[in-house]
Order: structure tokens, then C-alpha cells, then sequence
């Protein structure tokens, strides 16, 4: 039964790219776009869901394979997946210190550890988190994901605050 679920996900997958090609030969770049990212997340979601939303693997532009799985795969899904802000994997999820994981991806980094749960870490806010070290620094593991604030945005870290607001990123330690 395993088989044929992996089987029908793939030919699902297949499916869904031939739709968005073919629907973006019809349509100007702007819709065929929007059309490929929806279908390469339906065909994601296709394979994920017949997997039991544990492991799927993701193709990336070099043409290897990552996983993204378990709560690592419900946040990359929850955020948009290969559609979304975090966009493609680029590479398998790392051990950090105390326990904890992190996996990259060409928008930004999810970040895990058992004290603090799972959050995104990206743009400026994760340039100045890993320019203090990211988990090993003084900072340590997001404890929020990014929020809005007036004028910008903020991430909360075991070790303190980085907020970005009209343009400057400000770390403030604990």
C-alpha cells in the first residue's frame, strides 16, 4: 500500500507541473508564475500528504534531493513551502548545540531546540544573529518568530532582542 501512495504522490507531482506549464503557455509571466509556485506546492503537499506529513523530499535548483521533516516539514509547510518566503532547502537539517536543529533555505533558517520550540529566522534579523554567532553566540535560539513592530520587525533570543526598524538592526544582549 506504501508503494502505491508514493506512486500516486509522484504522479500526482507530475500532474501538477504539466498543469502550471500548461496553464502559463496560455498566460502572461505574471499569472504562469503564480501558477507554477501553486502547483509546485500542490505537488508537495500531494507527496506529504500521502506520507503521512513525516518526510518529503524537495528538488532543488541543482537538482539533489533534501528532506524537510517533522516539525521542520509542518513549519516549511505552515510558511508556504517551495511557494513561500523560505523558498528551497539548501541543505539537511544540522545538530546544534543543547539539543537543538536548524535547516537552511534560500529565504531564511527554521530553528529548533527543546527549550525554545520551532521559529523562522530571516533577512536582516538573521544576518545579526549569525553575525553574533546564531545558536552558539550570545544570543541563542530564537524564541519568537520575526513580528511586526512599528516601523519594522523584531525576534525575540534566549539571549536578547535584534529588531530591524527603518532599516537599522539593532542587537540588544540580555
Amino acid at each position: 500500500m506504501r508503494t502505491f501512495a508514493r506512486r500516486s504522490a509522484g504522479f500526482l507531482a507530475a500532474l501538477a507541473v504539466v498543469t502550471a506549464f500548461t496553464a502559463g503557455c496560455d498566460k502572461g509571466d505574471k499569472d504562469s508564475k503564480s501558477d507554477t509556485a501553486a502547483a509546485t506546492t500542490s505537488a508537495m503537499a500531494a507527496e506529504t500528504t500521502t506520507e503521512h506529513a513525516t518526510e518529503t523530499k524537495i528538488a532543488t535548483r541543482d537538482g539533489a534531493e533534501v528532506s524537510v521533516a517533522g516539525d521542520f516539514l509542518a513549519k516549511y509547510t505552515a510558511m508556504g513551502g517551495v511557494a513561500g518566503p523560505l523558498g528551497l532547502p539548501t541543505g539537511a537539517q544540522q545538530d546544534g548545540p543543547g539539543g537543538g536543529k536548524m535547516q537552511e533555505f534560500t529565504g531564511g533558517a527554521i530553528v529548533s531546540s527543546p527549550a525554545t520550540g520551532i521559529h523562522v529566522v530571516w533577512g536582516e534579523i538573521r544576518k545579526a544573529w549569525e553575525e553574533n554567532g546564531g545558536p552558539n553566540g550570545k544570543l541563542g535560539y530564537p524564541t519568537s518568530d520575526e513580528t511586526d513592530i512599528t516601523g519594522g520587525k523584531q525576534s525575540e533570543f534566549t539571549g536578547g532582542t535584534v529588531t530591524w526598524v527603518d532599516n537599522q538592526t539593532t542587537v540588544i544582549e540580555k
